[in-house]
């Protein structure tokens, strides 16, 4: 037998997990009896709770799945009610309850949110329960379209991003290929901290980026744009290599959101006849040479990351590269792979391996996705760090 529960709210019975707990707000008795008349009419799972007033029906708000609202309370006028039970159980239908000569006010109250409304001494036990079904369903279904909207939001903000951390490479050497690849580590997540780019200037000079934010939010994927962009715009302008790591620190310092955040970089300057590459690492991991031998560059010369120290020193390392080389740019996630849930950093001994076995040796496109697969089996399932692959391909002869 279902009973209206009066207040205090303390000493309500919990509904059970298959009840609907619904809030009645109504400050008359008759009309709060015949509401629990006509749903003793039916089998419905309803838990009836019962509120004289909005102040009342605070203390039973949150547990509620839908309200049936009289208007006409003591301690409101007009929609207020509605305006209040709407802040006070955001996720419950409510379902309006007017006086004959008062039906406008139910339309009203729908333009204003409510999900039905229903005239009093017009209705039976089903038609109420009918209401209540199609209340909640109504409400349901504008969570989901509501959930669908902040999803496109998230997801034209993410193309933004994507468009600011996955650039365009500029080159005009054709000679020379290239190949990127990126995979955030967050999960249902587009972008990462991880970003890179190319650019060839008019003196024939390559310029490669490859850096790494900490972190794996959207605040760190925001910085790592604004690090990319930062670096293009002082290759275009002129600014000379040895002070572009100074100058992206600067801007990291000046758009960070905490003083916790730093970034790794990996910057390559290949020269005009493709025989030679310099390097500058700050706090990243040293390129490898995938062809035509296996071997990371040496990490002898690494200064501090972005962000860590006021001052920042850098050397600049000369390599010669021989030809049909191939180079490999990789963040910490993909380096960071284990061998095994419990097992060893692989680092570039670990990684490299795994492309010395794949057969036959990779010289096409499919290499980078080839080895993300890889690594994560190795690795007994997904990367948790963001991923950012890239790979540039020298002259054959």
């Amino acid at each position: 037998m279902r009973s209206v529960v009066e207040l205090p709210a303390q000493v309500a019975a919990k509904p059970d997990e298959t009840d609907w707990p619904v809030l009645l707000v109504e400050d008359d008795d008759g009309d709060a009896f015949l509401v629990q008349e006509l749903l003793e009419e039916t089998s419905a799972p309803v838990q009836l709770l019962r509120a004289s007033s909005i102040a009342e029906a605070r203390a039973l708000a949150d547990g509620a799945r839908a309200v049936l609202l009289d208007l006409g309370l003591p301690d409101s006028h007009g929609l207020s009610a509605l305006e209040t039970m709407r802040r006070l159980a955001p996720r419950a239908a409510i379902v309006v309850l007017t006086g004959l000569a008062d039906e406008h006010r139910g339309i009203e109250a729908l333009a204003a949110g409510a999900q039905d409304y229903l005239v009093k001494g017009e209705i039976d036990g089903k038609t109420l329960v009918r209401a209540l079904r199609y209340a909640l369903e109504r409400r349901d279904a504008e969570h989901s379209a509501q959930a669908l909207r902040e999803s496109q939001l998230r997801a034209e903000e993410n193309a933004r991003l994507e468009r600011g951390l996955l650039p365009t490479p500029l080159l005009r050497d054709t000679r020379l290929g290239h190949l990127a690849r990126y995979r955030p580590g967050r999960s249902q997540a587009l972008l990462g901290g991880d970003f890179y780019d190319v650019v060839e200037t008019p003196d024939n000079v390559v310029h490669v980026l490859l850096g790494d934010v900490c972190g794996h939010g959207p605040d760190e994927a925001a910085l790592g744009a604004s690090l990319r962009i930062a670096w293009r715009t002082l290759v275009l302008a002129g600014i000379p290599e040895p002070d572009r790591l100074a100058y992206l620190q600067d801007v990291l310092v000046s758009e960070r959101t905490n003083d916790e955040l730093f970034a790794t970089v990996c910057t390559l300057t290949v020269a005009p006849d493709r025989a030679s590459v310099s390097m500058r690492l700050a706090g990243h991991p040293p390129p490898a040479m995938i062809h035509p031998t296996l071997a990371a560059l040496p990490d002898t010369a690494v200064s501090p990351a972005l962000g860590v120290l006021d001052d920042l020193a850098s050397e600049q390392i000369t390599i010669p590269l021989p030809a049909g080389w191939e180079l490999l740019l990789a963040t910490d996630g993909l380096l960071e792979g284990r061998d095994g849930p419990d097992g060893e950093r692989l680092g570039w001994d670990g990684v490299l391996a795994e492309i010395a076995s794949i057969s036959p040796p990779p010289r096409d496109d499919t290499l980078p996705d080839t080895l993300i697969d890889r690594v994560e089996r190795r690795n007994g399932g997904p990367l948790t760090d963001d991923v950012a692959l890239l790979l540039l391909r020298g002259p054959t002869t």
